[in-house]
Protein backbone atom coordinates (compact mmCIF):
# COMPACT_ATOMS: atom_id res chain seq x y z
CA UNK A 1 0.00 0.00 0.00
CA UNK A 2 0.80 3.62 -0.66
CA UNK A 3 -0.75 6.83 -0.10
CA UNK A 4 -0.54 10.40 -2.09
CA UNK A 5 -2.25 13.09 0.17
CA UNK A 6 -5.53 11.77 1.01
CA UNK A 7 -5.56 9.03 -1.89
CA UNK A 8 -4.43 4.90 -0.77
CA UNK A 9 -3.59 3.24 -3.47
CA UNK A 10 -3.57 -0.87 -3.28
CA UNK A 11 -1.01 -3.05 -5.08
CA UNK A 12 -2.65 -6.39 -6.66
CA UNK A 13 -0.67 -9.71 -4.73
CA UNK A 14 -1.27 -10.60 -8.94
CA UNK A 15 0.89 -7.91 -9.74
CA UNK A 16 4.18 -9.10 -8.04
CA UNK A 17 7.24 -10.07 -9.69
CA UNK A 18 6.04 -9.94 -12.69
CA UNK A 19 9.72 -9.07 -14.22
CA UNK A 20 11.47 -11.83 -12.35
CA UNK A 21 8.70 -14.46 -13.85
CA UNK A 22 9.06 -13.35 -17.10
CA UNK A 23 13.33 -13.61 -16.46
CA UNK A 24 13.24 -16.81 -15.43
CA UNK A 25 10.59 -17.86 -18.08
CA UNK A 26 13.22 -16.60 -20.60
CA UNK A 27 16.09 -18.29 -19.54
CA UNK A 28 14.63 -21.39 -19.07
CA UNK A 29 13.06 -21.27 -21.78
CA UNK A 30 17.09 -20.79 -23.64
CA UNK A 31 17.94 -23.61 -21.54
CA UNK A 32 15.10 -26.04 -22.19
CA UNK A 33 15.71 -25.52 -26.00
CA UNK A 34 18.87 -25.91 -25.72
CA UNK A 35 18.63 -29.64 -23.99
CA UNK A 36 15.93 -30.40 -26.72
CA UNK A 37 18.35 -30.13 -29.49
CA UNK A 38 20.62 -32.26 -27.09
CA UNK A 39 19.02 -34.65 -25.89
CA UNK A 40 18.15 -37.79 -27.39
CA UNK A 41 15.41 -38.92 -29.33
CA UNK A 42 13.45 -41.35 -26.94
CA UNK A 43 14.17 -38.13 -24.63
CA UNK A 44 12.25 -35.44 -26.80
CA UNK A 45 8.59 -35.67 -25.33
CA UNK A 46 10.53 -34.74 -21.67
CA UNK A 47 11.83 -31.70 -23.43
CA UNK A 48 9.18 -30.92 -25.19
CA UNK A 49 7.51 -30.76 -22.06
CA UNK A 50 10.25 -28.34 -20.71
CA UNK A 51 9.50 -25.87 -23.01
CA UNK A 52 5.93 -25.85 -22.68
CA UNK A 53 6.19 -25.05 -19.06
CA UNK A 54 8.82 -22.43 -19.44
CA UNK A 55 6.36 -20.49 -22.39
CA UNK A 56 3.76 -20.95 -19.50
CA UNK A 57 6.08 -19.19 -17.43
CA UNK A 58 6.83 -16.61 -19.88
CA UNK A 59 3.08 -15.78 -20.03
CA UNK A 60 2.37 -15.76 -16.40
CA UNK A 61 5.12 -13.24 -16.40
CA UNK A 62 3.76 -10.49 -19.34
CA UNK A 63 0.61 -10.76 -17.99
CA UNK A 64 1.53 -9.73 -14.73
CA UNK A 65 3.42 -7.12 -16.30
CA UNK A 66 0.40 -5.88 -18.30
CA UNK A 67 -1.55 -5.39 -14.67
CA UNK A 68 -1.92 -1.56 -13.70
CA UNK A 69 0.49 -0.73 -11.13
CA UNK A 70 -1.92 -0.39 -8.49
CA UNK A 71 -5.38 -2.41 -8.85
CA UNK A 72 -7.12 0.19 -6.51
CA UNK A 73 -7.06 3.48 -5.37
CA UNK A 74 -9.50 4.66 -2.86
CA UNK A 75 -9.79 8.45 -2.06
CA UNK A 76 -12.52 10.39 0.18
CA UNK A 77 -14.97 10.57 -3.14
CA UNK A 78 -14.42 6.78 -4.31
CA UNK A 79 -12.81 3.64 -4.16
CA UNK A 80 -11.68 3.10 -7.60
CA UNK A 81 -10.36 -0.69 -9.45
CA UNK A 82 -8.23 -1.22 -11.89
CA UNK A 83 -7.66 -4.09 -13.82
CA UNK A 84 -6.40 -4.61 -17.99
CA UNK A 85 -9.61 -5.24 -19.14
CA UNK A 86 -10.95 -1.85 -17.93
CA UNK A 87 -12.25 0.09 -14.54
CA UNK A 88 -15.23 0.47 -12.23
CA UNK A 89 -16.03 2.97 -9.56
CA UNK A 90 -17.87 2.90 -6.46
CA UNK A 91 -18.66 6.36 -5.01
CA UNK A 92 -18.95 6.50 -1.14
CA UNK A 93 -22.38 7.59 -0.95
CA UNK A 94 -23.30 4.33 -3.14
CA UNK A 95 -22.34 1.58 -0.43
CA UNK A 96 -24.74 0.41 1.86
CA UNK A 97 -22.52 -2.05 3.19
CA UNK A 98 -18.36 -3.94 3.53
CA UNK A 99 -17.76 -7.08 4.64
CA UNK A 100 -16.33 -10.38 3.66
CA UNK A 101 -19.44 -12.68 2.18
CA UNK A 102 -19.93 -16.30 3.91
CA UNK A 103 -21.23 -19.07 2.15
CA UNK A 104 -23.00 -22.14 4.15
CA UNK A 105 -20.87 -25.15 4.59
CA UNK A 106 -22.72 -27.88 6.55
CA UNK A 107 -24.01 -26.27 9.30
CA UNK A 108 -21.76 -23.05 9.83
CA UNK A 109 -21.08 -19.81 7.66
CA UNK A 110 -17.13 -20.01 6.38
CA UNK A 111 -15.89 -16.51 4.75
CA UNK A 112 -14.70 -16.53 1.09
CA UNK A 113 -11.22 -15.25 0.35
CA UNK A 114 -13.02 -12.31 -1.25
CA UNK A 115 -14.62 -8.23 -0.32
CA UNK A 116 -18.22 -8.02 -1.09
CA UNK A 117 -19.61 -4.31 -1.75
CA UNK A 118 -23.54 -3.88 -0.84
CA UNK A 119 -24.44 -1.28 -3.60
CA UNK A 120 -27.61 1.39 -2.84
CA UNK A 121 -28.28 1.64 -6.66
CA UNK A 122 -27.00 -0.19 -9.87
CA UNK A 123 -26.86 3.05 -12.28
CA UNK A 124 -23.93 4.74 -11.52
CA UNK A 125 -21.55 1.21 -11.46
CA UNK A 126 -23.66 -0.09 -14.69
CA UNK A 127 -23.50 2.66 -16.88
CA UNK A 128 -19.74 3.72 -16.26
CA UNK A 129 -18.24 0.29 -16.81
CA UNK A 130 -16.55 -0.66 -20.02
CA UNK A 131 -18.27 -3.80 -21.53
CA UNK A 132 -14.80 -5.92 -21.73
CA UNK A 133 -14.48 -5.57 -17.64
CA UNK A 134 -17.75 -6.37 -17.33
CA UNK A 135 -17.84 -9.08 -19.93
CA UNK A 136 -14.10 -10.28 -17.66
CA UNK A 137 -16.14 -9.92 -14.40
CA UNK A 138 -19.28 -12.26 -15.52
CA UNK A 139 -16.78 -14.80 -16.09
CA UNK A 140 -15.09 -14.21 -12.95
CA UNK A 141 -18.45 -14.47 -10.95
CA UNK A 142 -19.17 -17.63 -12.04
CA UNK A 143 -17.55 -19.87 -9.58
CA UNK A 144 -19.54 -17.58 -6.91
CA UNK A 145 -22.88 -18.69 -8.73
CA UNK A 146 -21.91 -22.19 -8.29
CA UNK A 147 -22.61 -21.89 -4.50
CA UNK A 148 -26.59 -21.62 -5.27
CA UNK A 149 -26.54 -24.54 -6.58
CA UNK A 150 -25.07 -26.75 -4.32
CA UNK A 151 -24.38 -25.48 -0.96
CA UNK A 152 -21.67 -27.94 0.12
CA UNK A 153 -19.91 -26.67 -2.99
CA UNK A 154 -16.57 -25.63 -1.66
CA UNK A 155 -14.55 -24.95 -4.54
CA UNK A 156 -16.65 -23.60 -7.22
CA UNK A 157 -16.73 -26.57 -9.37
CA UNK A 158 -20.22 -27.39 -9.63
CA UNK A 159 -23.11 -26.96 -12.27
CA UNK A 160 -25.14 -24.11 -12.41
CA UNK A 161 -27.79 -23.89 -14.31
CA UNK A 162 -28.01 -20.13 -14.31
CA UNK A 163 -25.25 -18.47 -15.37
CA UNK A 164 -26.15 -15.98 -17.78
CA UNK A 165 -29.26 -13.77 -16.83
CA UNK A 166 -29.82 -12.51 -20.58
CA UNK A 167 -32.63 -10.03 -20.38
CA UNK A 168 -32.87 -6.50 -20.51
CA UNK A 169 -32.09 -4.22 -17.28
CA UNK A 170 -33.98 -1.02 -16.60
CA UNK A 171 -32.35 1.60 -14.68
CA UNK A 172 -33.98 4.41 -12.61
CA UNK A 173 -34.40 6.85 -14.63
CA UNK A 174 -36.35 4.47 -17.37
CA UNK A 175 -33.15 3.77 -19.20
CA UNK A 176 -32.79 0.06 -20.81
CA UNK A 177 -29.70 -1.47 -20.68
CA UNK A 178 -28.82 -4.56 -22.87
CA UNK A 179 -26.39 -6.76 -24.08
CA UNK A 180 -23.18 -7.58 -22.26
CA UNK A 181 -24.38 -4.70 -19.25
CA UNK A 182 -27.96 -5.86 -18.57
CA UNK A 183 -26.30 -9.56 -18.17
CA UNK A 184 -24.37 -8.00 -15.26
CA UNK A 185 -26.53 -6.02 -13.22
CA UNK A 186 -29.03 -9.28 -13.58
CA UNK A 187 -26.10 -11.04 -12.23
CA UNK A 188 -25.15 -8.74 -9.25
CA UNK A 189 -28.94 -9.28 -8.38
CA UNK A 190 -28.72 -12.77 -8.51
CA UNK A 191 -25.29 -13.13 -6.74
CA UNK A 192 -27.15 -10.27 -4.07
CA UNK A 193 -30.00 -13.09 -3.08
CA UNK A 194 -27.58 -15.37 -2.70
CA UNK A 195 -24.64 -13.82 -0.50
CA UNK A 196 -26.16 -10.13 0.16
CA UNK A 197 -23.66 -8.10 -2.10
CA UNK A 198 -23.09 -6.86 -5.03
CA UNK A 199 -20.00 -6.15 -6.17
CA UNK A 200 -16.82 -8.74 -5.07
CA UNK A 201 -12.75 -8.72 -5.32
CA UNK A 202 -10.76 -11.26 -4.89
CA UNK A 203 -8.25 -11.32 -2.17
CA UNK A 204 -5.92 -11.26 -5.39
CA UNK A 205 -6.34 -7.81 -5.98
CA UNK A 206 -5.24 -7.28 -2.43
CA UNK A 207 -1.98 -6.42 -0.59
CA UNK A 208 -3.39 -7.74 2.63
CA UNK A 209 -5.95 -10.12 4.03
CA UNK A 210 -9.73 -9.18 2.93
CA UNK A 211 -10.78 -8.86 6.66
CA UNK A 212 -7.74 -6.15 6.93
CA UNK A 213 -9.06 -4.16 3.62
CA UNK A 214 -12.78 -4.51 5.15
CA UNK A 215 -11.35 -3.02 7.94
CA UNK A 216 -9.26 -0.22 6.48
CA UNK A 217 -12.57 0.76 4.28
CA UNK A 218 -14.92 1.07 6.83
CA UNK A 219 -12.26 3.05 8.64
CA UNK A 220 -12.10 5.36 5.59
CA UNK A 221 -15.97 5.01 5.60
CA UNK A 222 -15.95 6.42 9.02
CA UNK A 223 -13.59 9.13 8.33
CA UNK A 224 -15.84 11.05 5.72
CA UNK A 225 -18.24 12.00 8.59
Amino acid sequence: MSSTNDIIFIKSTAKRNGLTTLLIGTIALLLSAAMLIALPDWLFLIGIFMVSGAIVTMLIGWFKIREPEHSLSVDRERILYQHRCGQWQIAWDNIQRIDCPRVQQGLSLTPLNMVGFKLKHYDDFILAISPRLASHLIMEQRALLMHSEDKSCATGGCYSSSLFEDKPYQLADGQVVTGIKAILANRMITLRQIFGYDVFLSASELDRSPEAFVSLLRDCQQSRH
